[in-house]
């Protein structure tokens, strides 16, 4: 039997309702375009305010709208399996982060004289990018102060809530150390009853995310649908073009067509359903004439610590207020922002990180090891007492061998092979001594010493580019070799820069949304 909404012809089909895919379809029915949204997960409850969380049935955490399977990561040579944050439901992983949206530096985007740029440059500089990161400013409600180190024109941003006494204390002890902060760009209406859902789900609107920015907004409109529920299996066509996408919902398979098919499950997903879209037509996987389908993978690498407001600063709970710039590059070496990251040094947060500790460990197949972290987190968390979490996201570089991997047996399965490289390595430690330099005489701990890859986000796995020997994309995200595929995610990029990717991921959508409908008429 097939679905109603197979029967039309869309103008375009959105695979994947994240950041990305939420923004672009936005635009799309915002200009009179027939959208259809394909997403995983169910639509949920919209009042619903969960979190990520250590559930491990696949149903369950459908429900909760998170991905119902592990990833299989393989970092240097050792297996591990555990739950990325990873989202599955409308706005995808978008609903449950810290809505930290950040506009990155130019010599991020651009080779410039003295500061070359680690991927050559992108195809699209940053002042083609500039006009589209202020529209994803005003779209996205973006907060905060401008970077004073920056010679940049600031972002149109709306003005943040006043600091309370913790924030103003933190923020005086970095000016007192020669450092330069600024109230961080958060995408959320702080209101007086705002709930600061920070890595949950927000019942209400205040936060912009994929969802409430992006989906909702397009259904509005009364030319977008979405189908939830709708794992799509992959796409189908010949030659040029994309015929259809094939999906499976509720134990049947439906095939839906359209226009134009733009892929935004997703820098691990996206890359995945390509390979899984082999075909006669496509032998190696649909537009991986180069090769690099679900190559060049890239991470941030966290480096948490603890940071302790001076003595006797009342406490005002968790900020995630205060962002700098001072060590983002140091001596022409690409490192990255140091930011609060909206959360205590709390039991829960402890124990999941214990956890994720213990599942890359060698002693991850002992079972019920987990329920031994109990005790040493909550010790820890009153020895914490009321230190405020930061983290410095240190820029990583592609290299081809990083990559997502695909296996036919295993069709549905998420897995990615990744070496540390020994440059990585050499800047992790260069950026944890930067970050001791800069906060010295302040009480302050590092919460890790291996390296700690940030798997809530990836990127990089169909990098675009003008050479289709070397990319997947060409300038205009559209996928070479065919015709009517679009990416809209945030596997677009060719370097991981030294921002969170929200806000870039947000203003190439509004990019390639816009290059669609110029096409179109």
């Amino acid at each position: 039997m097939s679905h109603p909404l197979s029967e039309t012809r869309w103008d375009a089909i959105v695979i994947g309702t994240g950041i990305g895919g939420g923004t672009l379809g936005r635009a799309l029915a915002e200009a009179g375009q027939k959208v259809l949204f394909l997403e995983r997960g169910p639509a949920g409850q919209r009042t619903a305010r969960n979190g990520l969380s250590e559930i491990f049935v696949p149903e369950a955490r459908l429900a909760r709208g998170l991905w119902p399977e592990p990833l299989h990561a393989r970092v240097n040579g050792v297996e591990s399996r555990f739950y990325a944050p990873l989202g599955a439901g409308p706005g995808g992983s978008s609903v449950f982060y810290a809505a930290t949206l950040e506009r990155p530096e130019r010599h991020d985007l651009d080779d410039l004289p003295g500061l070359p740029h680690p991927a050559g440059g992108w195809p699209v500089g940053y002042d083609a990018l500039l006009r589209w990161y202020d529209r994803a400013t005003e779209l996205y409600r973006i907060h905060g102060t401008p970077d004073p180190l920056s010679s940049e024109p600031a972002p149109p941003l709306r003005s943040p809530p006043p600091l309370t006494a913790t924030e103003t204390a933190l923020m005086r002890a970095l000016e007192a150390n020669g450092l330069h902060p600024y109230q961080a760009h958060t995408a959320i209406d702080r209101g007086q009853d705002c709930l600061n859902c920070l890595g949950s789900k927000c019942p209400r609107t205040c936060k912009m995310d994929g969802r409430s920015a992006g989906v909702e907004p397009a259904l509005a409109t009364g030319n977008a649908m979405l189908l939830d529920r709708a794992e799509v299996t992959r796409l189908l066509g010949s030659g040029d073009r994309v015929e259809g996408v094939e999906v499976r919902r509720d134990g049947e398979t439906h095939v839906f067509h359209a226009e134009t098919y733009v892929l935004a499950a997703g820098a691990l997903n996206s890359p995945r359903l390509l390979l899984a879209s082999a075909c006669e037509a496509w032998p190696e996987g649909a537009a991986n004439g180069s090769g690099l389908v679900g190559r060049n993978l890239m991470f941030h690498l966290n480096e948490m610590f603890a940071l302790w407001p001076p003595r006797g600063t009342p406490d005002h709970g968790a900020t995630k207020a205060i962002s700098l710039r001072d060590l983002y590059r140091a001596e022409g070496t690409p490192m990255g922002t140091v930011q609060a990251m909206g959360i205590r040094a709390s039991y829960g947060e402890i124990t999941f990180y214990l956890n994720r500790m213990l599942a890359r460990s060698r002693l991850r197949r002992l079972p019920g090891l987990s329920q031994f972290t109990r005790l040493p987190a909550a010790v820890a968390a009153k020895l914490f007492g009321h230190a405020q979490i930061f983290v410095g996201l240190l820029e990583d570089l592609p290299y081809p061998e990083n990559r997502v991997t695909y296996d036919p047996s295993h069709p549905h399965r998420l897995s990615v092979d990744y070496t540390l490289h020994p440059e990585l390595l050499q800047r992790r430690r260069a950026f944890r001594k930067a970050i001791s330099r800069a906060l010295k005489g302040q009480r302050r701990l590092f919460l890790g010493h291996t390296p700690e890859l940030n798997f809530g986000h990836p990127s990089g796995t169909l990098r675009f580019g003008t050479d289709p020997r070397t990319s997947v994309l060409d300038a205009d995200c559209r996928a070479h070799g065919l015709r009517n595929l679009r990416v809209a995610d945030a596997s677009f990029m060719p370097s991981s820069m030294g921002v969170n990717p929200s806000l870039t991921i947000a203003a190439n959508a509004l990019r390639v949304a816009d290059t669609i409908l110029k096409e179109a008429r």
